[in-house]
């Protein structure tokens, strides 16, 4: 499990968001996590005590003074040996006072004695969000090393629409993961294609594969939780954008190498997992091909889809280019040829049919040392894996050049 151990304090403070925040806590105690919930005052107005106590399975805490706590100094134990705090939601309230570092109730004054981490998750009235004392402090604990995330754009219980929305659990949850993982790749721009491309034949009709996508979107977020910025090319895909991740759609071979052609310019990795259509139909029939009684089939002639990969690794200053592979047999043989063919220093291999759809894969590393195969896992735990193996490859090409 993401949080497998971690200590977690989620912290709630006053607002209509507070509901959110039962969510939240579904997904991290699910991820493994414990996860021991404080509350204002004012938080207990919107959702109760005994619903935090039933989701995280501990008793919530509201007072300094609670004498639960052996040595009555809960603002003290309570902060200690966690992993992080995170407050969700954050009221412009209670983000002044951290700007500030005022201490009037137990959750601003665990803020304040902890050892660890703090995120912090705004929620509140766009007009809240936009006055310039709220963005003031907010750039107060930026500058204090505070995580800061969201809020969003939507819209608000008031009835209003703009900033100041607290974002979704999946997102808040998925920044949580994403802060335990290893930033290898701080700095370094990911340009991925992932799933399906499509070509037409008629309006309804068309032809693709079987790619689910779920390798690519795992690498996607995989690379952004290792601290890269990662643009993701999407073909025909029903998977969530990962957190942090820029997503573009796409359906057709073309279309899928226009718009890497158009993004590549910077990028520093290019990671080709999209399985892309290699012919498409010469001419698409405008309407809807019909079927007569006692004529043949109409005739399909195809031409070449361009190659996208070797078009990138063919560039006269390309990125670290690192290609997949969906072979149905002799990978072994059949992989290394493409990596050649291809010209690209990293591909990895696998046999598609056995894992299209699937949670879980095995691969095939190609590069000019050889083949290394890797145990079979879940496509999250691989394409950690993955970006560990491409991480130490990057590093390595320059260090290189700085020699």
């Amino acid at each position: 499990m993401d949080l497998s151990g971690k200590q977690l304090l989620l912290g709630l403070t006053g607002g209509i968001a507070c509901y959110k925040s039962a969510e939240l806590t579904r997904l991290l105690t699910q991820a493994g996590a414990t996860v021991q919930i404080t509350m204002t005052e004012a938080a207990t107005k919107f959702i109760t005590p005994v619903t935090m106590q039933a989701l995280s399975g501990r008793p919530v805490y509201i007072s300094q003074f609670d004498a639960r706590i052996d040595n009555n100094m809960p603002h003290i134990d309570l902060s200690r040996c966690k992993d992080a705090i995170v407050i969700a939601p954050a009221s412009a309230d209670f983000i002044a006072k951290l700007a500030t570092g005022l201490c009037d109730d137990l959750l601003s004054m665990l803020s304040v004695a902890r050892d660890c981490p703090l995120l912090v998750v705004p929620a509140m009235n766009c007009q809240m969000w936009q006055n310039p004392a709220t963005q003031r402090n907010v750039a107060q604990l930026r500058a204090d090393d505070i995580i800061v995330l969201g809020p969003d754009t939507g819209l608000q219980a008031c009835g209003e629409i703009g900033n100041g929305r607290m974002l979704e659990p999946k997102a808040v949850y998925e920044a949580i993961i994403a802060l335990f993982q290893p930033k290898k790749l701080v700095g370094q721009r990911i340009l991925i294609t992932a799933g399906a491309t499509f070509e037409p034949i008629d309006p309804v009709r068309g032809i693709t594969n079987r790619s689910s996508g779920k390798m690519g979107f795992a690498l996607a977020r995989a690379a952004a939780q290792a601290g890269a910025r990662v643009h993701l090319i999407a073909g025909l895909v029903g998977l969530a954008t990962p957190w942090s991740v820029t997503r573009e759609n796409v359906q057709t071979a073309q279309q899928m190498y226009d718009a890497v052609m158009a993004a590549i310019a910077g990028i520093d990795i290019f990671i080709g997992v999209a399985a892309v259509t290699d012919w498409r139909v010469a001419q698409v029939s405008d309407h809807k091909l019909k079927k007569a009684a006692g004529q043949p089939p109409p005739p399909l002639h195809f031409v070449e889809n361009p190659d996208i990969l070797a078009s990138v690794a063919a560039l006269p200053t390309p990125p670290y280019c690192v290609g997949f592979a969906a072979e149905s047999g002799e990978l072994g043989i059949n992989g290394e040829a493409k990596r050649r063919r291809k010209n690209v220093p990293l591909l990895i291999g696998n046999l598609g049919p056995k894992t299209f759809g699937k949670d879980g894969n095995e691969v095939i590393l190609f590069d000019e040392a050889g083949s290394t195969p890797l145990p079979r896992a879940d496509k999250q735990s691989l394409a950690r894996t993955l970006v560990d193996e491409i991480a130490q490859r990057v590093l390595g090409n320059f260090l290189y050049k700085l020699g």
